[in-house]
């Protein structure tokens, strides 16, 4: 599954807010700071849908605010 995410590095109040599908925005504490902002989204994701942080990947968007990443199924 191929999700667009909007990064909202730096919030107060870290969570993932579901507009769609296929579309979501998640608010991280860290930084965009030494791929820390990245590596807390693969985090968050993962917690939220309750699978493992490596069959989660970004595809496009590694240094921006909007990242598309893709979530391996479980096969």
């Amino acid at each position: 599954m191929k999700v667009t995410v909007i990064m909202k590095p730096g919030s107060k109040k870290p969570g993932i807010d579901r507009q769609s599908e296929t579309q979501w925005i998640v608010r991280v504490r860290e930084r965009p700071v030494e791929n820390k902002a990245n590596e807390a989204l693969i985090l968050a994701v993962s917690e939220e849908l309750k699978i493992p942080q490596r069959r989660i990947r970004i595809l496009q968007g590694e240094h921006s605010r909007k990242k598309l990443i893709e979530i391996e199924d479980a096969d």
